[in-house]
């Protein structure tokens, strides 16, 4: 095969693996928060304002460039039809983003190949792609940084991609900071063009906070901060560590407390990345620029006990990926090595996370989406609030106006968990008298049984347990070894 041929195989790759991961868009696994974002740029549609009920502006999602970008998909293809373009666009990105980072580390065209083919089937690089999240917008961005700002050496790129970066999630600091901090110390000396980029990013994205919505910090942030802070105490913090250490670090999300495959995991990431970096080569740069910033993203978000785990899912990848480039360059039983890998991990994480596609997307897109739907053929008044948690698929599909548990989509439920945490529900009910109330348990058999007695009627039950048939008998199995989601009860206002 001639050189110019072999040098096109890692495109050839690219277009293979986003081929091969459309598959997942049958399972209609599509993150709750997805639909914040969309709704965010719906609204921005109709009313010209970044915000979720109406023309009240709020932050209501974490991302702004990627609010942006489902506008346009939104404007382009309609409301109906934009959601499966948008999910095949953040799967090309992220795969470009793994063709970037091929680059910075590797020489062999095949190599780069299988680079770009195994990072993308992992679980947390199907999530990213087919999710709906930004985190593909996001993994793109960052390995273009890299790529073309420090293996290029491209000014603008230093200079333009920052910004881009922090206006699709303001945490990226820990990312630009990181990468920073290494170039200073491995080129001793300051690239002041990347200075300026970062500076006029996180300048720019504050600016913009302040003018827009009268804050500088996302409101989606403030949100969480305020309605998850809990003081732990020292043993509870290691507890607690210790329960969520395997979702963290090992792509799986197991019951129970003990997972020896995440030790034995983060083990042999750890040993490959020191045989790596052993190795005199400039590609050493990157790896630690990617490897630590693996590290110091998990333990800052673990520190804040953030329990979402789309927050590890790039972290987890980059941490992974000397794993890859040390069996990839094996030079004796390098086909050995590589089947062990495939027969005892990539194989595995690939059922593991097909299996865990196809229940959470009945539980999300089958399960949750029927009750948005429901009420929008319910209540056709879309002026009318509900009360509910999450605020993601139902006030999607139902288009009504919603007030939100976490105060993510709406601020008063934020002042009023500041004002009395423990009966904040009850007040935001008297206060706001929402249509709806939509709850995982009974109103009746609260401690305030009399006042919704009094005020809200029962409508409809909705129950996981109605929603594990399936046509084909494979799929039903799956559902019900994994049903995913909860039970709900509706409550309108009778008042």
């Amino acid at each position: 095969m001639s050189e110019a041929k072999t040098q096109k195989i890692p495109m050839y790759a690219v277009l293979f693996t986003v081929i091969f991961k459309l598959l997942f868009l049958l399972t209609h696994y599509i993150q709750e928060d997805a639909f914040i974002t969309w709704r965010v740029a719906q609204n921005l549609l109709d009313y010209g304002v970044i915000g979720f009920n109406g023309p009240t502006k709020i932050s209501a999602s974490t991302t702004h460039l990627y609010v942006l970008i489902s506008y346009v998909f939104n404007a382009i293809f309609g409301k109906e039809n934009f959601i499966e373009p948008l999910l095949i666009f953040n799967s090309i990105l992220f795969t470009i983003g793994s063709l970037f980072l091929s680059h910075l580390l590797l020489k062999d065209a095949w190599n780069k190949a299988i680079f770009i083919f195994l990072i993308g089937i992992l679980p947390p690089s199907i999530k990213i792609s087919i999710l709906g999240m930004e985190y593909g917008l996001l993994f793109f961005l960052e390995m273009a940084l890299l790529y073309y700002g420090f293996y290029k050496s491209k000014k603008w790129a230093q200079i333009i991609f920052p910004v881009l970066i922090l206006f699709t999630r303001i945490d990226t600091a820990i990312f630009l900071g990181t990468v920073f901090i290494i170039d200073v110390f491995w080129n001793k000396k300051i690239k002041w063009s990347y200075f300026l980029g970062g500076i006029l990013g996180i300048s720019a994205v504050l600016a913009f906070n302040w003018l827009y919505f009268g804050e500088f910090i996302n409101n989606t942030i403030v949100a969480k901060k305020i309605a998850y802070d809990n003081h732990f105490t020292l043993e509870q913090n290691l507890e607690y560590f210790v329960q969520n250490f395997g979702n963290f670090w090992g792509m799986l999300k197991l019951p129970g407390n003990f997972n020896p495959l995440t030790f034995f995991l983060l083990i042999f990431e750890l040993l490959s990345f020191i045989y790596l970096i052993r190795q005199k080569k400039h590609r050493n740069y990157f790896l630690w620029m990617v490897f630590v910033f693996g590290w110091i993203k998990q333990l800052i978000f673990l520190s804040q006990r953030s329990l979402f785990d789309w927050y590890y899912w790039v972290p987890q990848i980059l941490l992974f990926v000397p794993v890859l480039i040390f069996i990839l360059e094996q030079r004796v039983k390098r086909n050995l090595w590589l089947s062990l890998l495939m027969t005892f991990y990539i194989i595995p994480m690939f059922v593991f996370q097909t299996v865990h596609s196809i229940a959470t997307g009945n539980g999300e897109w089958n399960y949750r989406r029927s009750i948005g739907l429901f009420l929008n053929t319910y209540e056709k008044d879309k002026n009318q609030w509900i009360f509910l948690e999450p605020a993601g698929y139902i006030p999607y599909f139902s288009g009504l106006k919603t007030i939100d548990e976490v105060g993510l989509v709406d601020k008063g439920v934020q002042r009023g968990i500041l004002k009395d945490k423990a009966n904040f529900w009850i007040n935001t009910v008297k206060d706001r008298k929402p249509k709806y109330l939509l709850t995982y348990d009974d109103l009746y058999q609260r401690k305030d049984t009399e006042y919704y007695r009094l005020h809200y009627k029962l409508i409809k039950e909705f129950r996981v347990k109605d929603h594990l048939k399936s046509a084909y008998q494979i799929i039903e199995k799956i559902y019900i070894l994994k049903p995913s989601g909860s039970d709900y009860n509706l409550y309108e206002r009778i008042d």
